[in-house]
């Protein structure tokens, strides 16, 4: 790491925030490599890496208040979100940059990165700043306080909020520890068990100062970006600054069809299904019908709470730095 200056008062230079836990350990283990590519191929930084759950946001928002102009997140969709967070919150315009490192890859996907640390790290370099919209959640959280957190790609109830619970529980078949896989393979296996026991739920919505009407959902999408889960184009039209949310809803579709066209969800092509409905909207109400039982949301591949919640699309919100 010779020549990477940590913990530097300079806050001309950029900060990249590190999540050594991302990609299943990996990032740890590559980051001599992956300091050296961003060193030669973008120039100077300092360096702060994260402990725990959350480090990410304090770091962000103390640096965006510190002056610090340029802010990168190495590290996975909730290492970005955390970032992105911490920023929005400090009430200072610092600039995201995104050096991908995990394991889903979903919002390096909308915006058209490269993969290697090059090639990545080149594109930072010379890429440009655009603004960019967000998204906003008001939610219940774990411990049942009404809270708000910002997302940039997508937020959703259903079928991925119980993915993400499955993956990170002990064990994703009971024969099957969790720790036995890793990444992609994890929330593979995850998913197809999740299928295969899937039961339609009840939601009540309300778009705009529409009415609210129930609607049956395996998956409820309200999306900023195209991606989620690990490359599934759930949103194939989503832009990040046409001042709207996208809504995807996946409605009660059976285990058998789901599988012959999960193909399609990655493509984007699902929206020719029947059961498959959108809509655009800047403000979105979602509350069970039967409050009784619990509904988790996750926000750009996390599990924050649950229902009752309200989204709200902040336009121009967040400055980006993006591929030429």
């Amino acid at each position: 790491m010779a020549n990477v200056i940590t913990n530097s008062a300079d806050t001309s230079l950029p900060l990249v925030i590190v999540n050594p836990k991302s990609a299943s350990g990996a990032t740890r283990a590559n980051w001599a490599a992956t300091a050296s590519d961003l060193r030669a191929h973008f120039g100077p930084f300092t360096v702060a890496f994260t402990k725990c759950q959350g480090d990410a946001v304090t770091i962000a928002k103390r640096a965006s208040k510190a002056g610090r102009g340029f802010i990168i997140a190495c590290g996975g969709d909730g290492t970005i979100n955390e970032v992105a967070n911490g920023i929005l919150l400090s009430g200072v315009e610092a600039e995201l940059g995104v050096l991908p490192s995990g394991t889903g890859g979903d919002f390096r996907r909308t915006l058209g990165l490269p993969q290697t640390n090059r090639e990545a790290a080149a594109a930072l370099r010379d890429g440009v700043t655009k603004q960019m919209d967000v998204g906003k959640v008001t939610f219940a959280d774990h411990n049942g306080e009404t809270v708000s957190r910002f997302f940039l790609n997508i937020s959703s109830v259903g079928l991925a909020a119980d993915v993400i619970k499955r993956v990170k529980s002990a064990k994703v078949f009971d024969w099957l520890p969790v720790e036995s896989m890793r990444g992609k393979a994890n929330f593979a296996v995850s998913a197809f068990q999740e299928v295969i026991d899937l039961d339609a739920t009840l939601v009540r919505v309300r778009f705009d100062d529409g009415e609210e009407h129930t609607v049956q959902t395996i998956a409820f999408c309200i999306a900023n970006s195209r991606y989620f889960g690990g490359g599934m184009m759930i949103a194939p039209d989503a832009t990040i600054n046409d001042g709207l949310l996208d809504v995807i809803n996946i409605g009660d579709l059976s285990t058998a069809k789901i599988l012959l066209n999960a193909y399609s969800l990655y493509r984007g092509t699902h929206q020719k299904l029947a059961e498959v409905n959108s809509t655009l909207a800047k403000r979105i109400e979602v509350s069970a019908v039967d409050p009784s039982k619990p509904i988790f949301l996750e926000t750009d591949g996390e599990l924050p709470g649950q229902l009752p919640a309200t989204y709200e699309v902040v336009p121009n919100a967040l400055r980006i730095r993006v591929p030429k």
